[in-house]
């Protein structure tokens, strides 16, 4: 599991799959997350446009992330 540190109170499901380098576009981040291929705290998550706030985690292929913010 890995860190991806933002700097804002929250990011988009689809623009931390972009941030994390897990997919190329916005076009493909959306085709993931609508196929039910992406996790959220553990859960298929299905709504590209889900808020990720510090603390949340999402997951696609084996890989999974923890949204940090700086201190």
């Amino acid at each position: 599991m890995s860190d991806l540190m933002i700097h804002t109170s929250f990011i988009r499901l689809d623009q931390a799959l972009k941030l994390a380098n897990l997919v190329s576009s916005g076009a493909e981040a959306k085709l993931r997350v609508q196929e039910g291929e992406v996790l959220v705290n553990g859960e298929i998550c299905t709504q590209r446009g889900k808020k990720l706030r510090e603390g949340d985690s999402f997951a696609w292929q084996g890989k999974e992330f923890t949204i940090g913010i700086p201190s």
